[in-house]
């Protein structure tokens, strides 16, 4: 390519009296003269710069090395199901976990609520040196599309299940496993409070190096392992908060169960992905605390050479780490739950506080309602509670259609006049919070304009 401002002659100055010369023994013999300059000013450059390997490399080795590199290259990113097989098998190199905060809201920092806003400020103000970033509803899509595209991962098929998928809670699920996998660092829920700096999470006698994920404990209540309802979900770790290390196979290969599961929930109820229903426990089993605790207890069997079954963390004082996977006491993530002698926020393994202010999806999500009793869940757990719920469920069985409807009749009315009770207690609610936020920003403002005139004066 010519270089701007100059002649054709100018830009190739061993060839620009070959040009004018209108002889041919002229032009090879000016030709040979000037190759054989530029070939000893070149000799002469490389031997002052560039040293004489002290190693020959054989001519064999030099003439297969670019076919072996490009083959090598070739299988390293080889797009489609061989680069998930590689990912397997990889984990990353740097040692320390990345120095971010992670998380998924329907807005972005700057139009949080204020109850959502103190709680996010939280976590920058215990870890200063960290970086923070919000995915809401309107630049999800671009992220999976960068980070799993083509441009990417190379991973269309899970694009393609995430663009269809129009269940809130499934989604933001999904995506705080696409991001760990590809990002790592930190994801917390928008009503989590940090108690404690990130720093903390990993006790002083484990080596960072030798940890690639953190989890803690949020419901030990292995009782109940045998329940129709609660077994299920009686033993399981917190997906509210935890770290990673980026590129960890269990977060792909929890990704691909969720959406095999996906399409086996869509076929089974004849419908697309972007049209299935799902209850309570569905989500809590298809993507929830106890999916992520199933690949994670698979990803210890598997690095362990052993079955890792619950009773490892059962009833649990201390920290443990498991195939590189440290698990914290129920106190660090889940503390005041009022179960699995969770303890309270002032314990000093205490990390986060989760307020639970966003956690309103089970009401598109229903939990198994029994028409008179209600949900066991009310229960919390309690051993006494839940015996009871279990014997009224069955007795109620026995009763005659007319008892029934007497009494679900009775239920109705108490029902309704629970209900206005507390609408009105949540407009008071409401009606406070707005007279405190109004408060707020009048002291704010007053507060800017004595500033302004102080600076004035």
């Amino acid at each position: 390519m010519q270089p701007q401002g100059a002649s054709y002659q100018e830009a190739l100055p061993f060839t620009s009296s070959i040009v004018a010369s209108p002889s041919s023994d002229i032009i090879d013999e000016k030709m040979n003269w000037d190759t054989k300059r530029y070939a000893d000013a070149t000799k002469r450059y490389t031997d002052y710069f560039s040293p004489k390997p002290e190693v020959t490399i054989p001519k064999q080795i030099k003439r297969t090395f670019p076919a072996v590199a490009a083959i090598i290259l070739l299988l390293l990113f080889l797009p489609g199901s061989f680069s998930n097989v590689n990912s397997r098998f990889w984990s990353s190199s740097d040692p320390r976990f990345p120095r971010k905060i992670w998380q998924i809201w329907k807005v972005g920092s700057l139009d949080f609520q204020i109850k959502d806003l103190e709680v996010a400020r939280s976590w920058i103000q215990k870890n200063p040196t960290y970086r923070y970033e919000v995915l809401t509803d309107d630049n999800d899509m671009a992220y999976v599309e960068r980070e799993y595209g083509p441009d990417g991962l190379n991973r269309l098929d899970i694009v393609h299940v995430y663009k269809n998928l129009n269940l809130k809670i499934i989604k933001a699920d999904l995506l705080r496993y696409m991001v760990m996998y590809v990002e790592g660092g930190l994801y917390t829920d928008i009503d989590v409070e940090a108690v404690r700096p990130i720093s903390k999470f990993i006790p002083e006698r484990y080596n960072e190096r030798d940890v690639d994920m953190v989890v803690g404990v949020e419901i030990d209540e292995p009782l109940f392992a045998d329940h129709p309802v609660l077994g299920p979900k009686c033993q399981s770790f917190v997906q509210w908060t935890f770290m990673c290390k980026p590129r960890l196979p269990v977060m792909m290969r929890l990704i691909e169960t969720i959406m095999a599961w996906l399409k086996q929930v869509a076929e089974e109820q004849g419908v697309t992905i972007a049209a299935i229903q799902l209850d309570f426990d569905q989500v809590i089993s298809g993507t929830g605390p106890s999916a992520f605790t199933k690949a994670i207890l698979a990803e210890m069997s598997e690095r362990e050479g052993r079955d890792i079954k619950w009773k490892t963390f059962s009833d649990m004082e201390e920290s443990k780490l498991v195939g590189n996977i440290l698990v914290n006491n129920v106190e660090a993530f889940a503390a005041g739950q009022g179960h699995s002698n969770a303890g309270n926020h002032e314990s000093r393994h205490s990390l986060v506080k989760h307020h639970y202010h966003a956690s309103h999806w089970p009401e598109q999500h229903p939990r198994f309602n029994h028409p008179m009793y209600g949900e066991v869940e009310r229960c919390n757990w309690d051993w006494n509670c839940v015996k009871q719920w279990d014997q009224d469920t069955a007795d109620w069985e026995t009763l005659p259609e007319e008892e029934k409807n007497r009494r679900l009749a009775q239920k109705e009315f108490e029902d309704r006049e629970r209900a206005e009770r507390e609408r009105i207690e949540r407009e008071r609610e409401e009606r406070e919070q707005l007279e405190r936020e109004q408060r707020e920003q009048r002291e704010k403002e007053d507060r800017e304009r004595k500033e302004q005139g102080g600076l004035v004066s």
